[in-house]
């Protein structure tokens, strides 16, 4: 497993991260830890989750079970680089109640203080923002970080699914503090879905920010769906939204020409498009969130894929970027 420094930190994460997502909601807790401990024994030491899943009633259930796979000791905690995320609504009852989501000082303190008790853990390496507050001034979410920064209890700080611009605001603001401010930014960004290009990933490599890129394979687009349509497999695990995708018949021909490509060189489109990824500036790893060991195994190849110049250029072909901004969409 190859390493990189997370962003412009001394921090060294490996080149895929390990996505919990999936901890609970599919997969159960003894499962989760052979999944655990197979990607850490394979280098993988950057761990992903955040606070709301598990999901509706179950929410917060991930977060447990990773804390209960560092309770069985053997430095997993140690070796691990762990990730969570604040925002979404962690309500007991299900109900919103106010305070209870989002970016002000409350509910984070409020927040990391949960996570930090269903992790069994005394710090985060890496709190991020799950979504822009557009309510709450950056003073106050800098000087709630801040505090728990200065406790010990976070290291770094992220953000997650924020438009350039906000990444620019929020560093900025963290300046004048005399912050560090964001050193990532988790963002919707594979072969299919290139508009990160545009402005958040340029953003984010002026500032200094690891690009941490989820869905890589676009909810399964990029996983030899079509393939596993022709067997009798694909339809059923298929989003409504990648239904819609597919139906449309020039995406239809782009992902048909992406597997027939990858066909043609003896690779598996999923682990290609990990690999892709692996190749773009800015990239930091892309998020793996394995419900079983296999997929987790079909990550790690996708790691050691080499692809060349000329495969990459075909690529490009099927699937181009949009460009940056301002070209994108101006002279």
């Amino acid at each position: 497993m190859d390493y990189v420094q997370l962003g412009r930190t001394g921090l060294k994460v490996s080149r895929l991260v390990l996505g919990t997502m999936n901890f609970g909601p599919e997969t159960n807790e003894a499962d989760s830890h052979k999944i655990m401990d197979a990607a850490l024994d394979a280098g993988v030491n950057f761990f992903d989750t955040a606070n709301v899943y598990g999901w509706g009633e179950n929410k917060g259930r991930t977060e447990e079970i990773i804390g209960t796979w560092f309770a069985q000791g053997g430095g997993r905690r140690d070796k691990t680089v762990l990730a969570t995320k604040v925002y979404g609504n962690m309500g007991a009852d299900g109900r919103p109640w106010p305070n209870d989501d989002k970016l002000s000082a409350l509910n984070i303190r409020r927040a990391a203080e949960a996570s930090l008790k269903r992790l069994g853990t005394d710090y985060i390496d890496l709190y991020q923002f799950h979504h822009i507050d557009r309510a709450t001034p950056w003073d106050e979410i800098w000087q709630a970080m801040d505090v728990l920064v200065q406790q010990g209890k976070v290291l770094y700080v992220g953000s997650s699914n924020f438009p350039g611009w906000n990444i620019a605001r929020a560093n900025e603001a963290a300046a004048r503090r005399g912050s560090l401010g964001l050193v990532s930014e988790q963002c919707l960004y594979n072969l299919f879905e290139r508009r990160a290009e545009m402005e958040v990933i340029p953003a984010a490599q002026a500032y200094g920010l690891g690009i941490i890129p989820w869905s890589p394979l676009q909810s399964g687009l990029l996983g030899g769906v079509l393939r596993k349509e022709r067997e009798g497999g694909g339809s059923r695990s298929l989003s409504e939204r990648n239904r819609q995708v597919l139906a449309d018949s020039g995406n239809r021909a782009k992902i048909q020409a992406y597997e027939d490509l990858c066909g043609s060189h003896d690779l598996d489109p999923g682990e290609v498009g990990l690999a892709w990824l692996l190749t773009r500036p800015g990239v930091t790893g892309p998020i793996v969130g394995p419900r079983t060991s296999e997929q987790l195994e079909s990550g790690l190849r996708a790691a050691e894929l080499d692809l060349s110049a000329e495969f990459l250029r075909e690529l490009e072909e099927i699937f181009p970027g949009p460009g940056p901004s301002p070209e994108a969409f101006a002279w």
